[in-house]
């Protein structure tokens, strides 16, 4: 694997989901690769924000369906202020139903992943919203 000689940090992700078996095998999904560094997990959209604010993660995985605060909700006060320092959001939902997917988006959400498709869509949707990253990694 050939260096650029620019040394990228990882996708800090915080990961938000009342499943913790879930987030436990999204952990180890992303624990395969370099490109992410999760710092935290998070089972209500509550303490979803109360992790942002004290982590400051690049990215937020947020499910839509959570105990409290939704996910919606949640993605929505993630986003509201979507400048600097604010994290980029993926929401994921059991339900595949574009409706759910619009919602997300509507919300603020930089992306959506139905959960029975994150093995496949998780880390390509985290390298097209993160390219730096990714290039620093890929040969020249």
């Amino acid at each position: 694997m050939a260096h650029s000689g620019i040394h990228r940090p990882p996708v800090r992700t915080l990961m938000v989901d009342d499943h913790a078996t879930f987030v436990d095998e999204l952990v180890s999904l992303l624990e395969e690769t370099r490109e992410t560094d999760v710092v935290g997990r998070a089972a209500s959209g509550e303490d979803a924000l109360e992790q942002t604010s004290a982590l400051r993660p690049d990215l937020v995985l947020v499910d839509l369906a959570l105990p409290g605060m939704g996910g919606l909700e949640a993605t929505r006060l993630l986003r509201i202020d979507a400048g600097a320092g604010s994290p980029l959001v993926i929401a994921m939902s059991v339900h595949e139903q574009s409706i759910y997917q619009q919602a997300a988006m509507d919300a603020g959400a930089n992306g959506f992943i139905p959960k029975s498709q994150m093995g496949t869509m998780l880390l390509p949707m985290i390298r097209s919203l993160f390219p730096a990253v990714i290039q620093d990694a890929e040969p020249k």
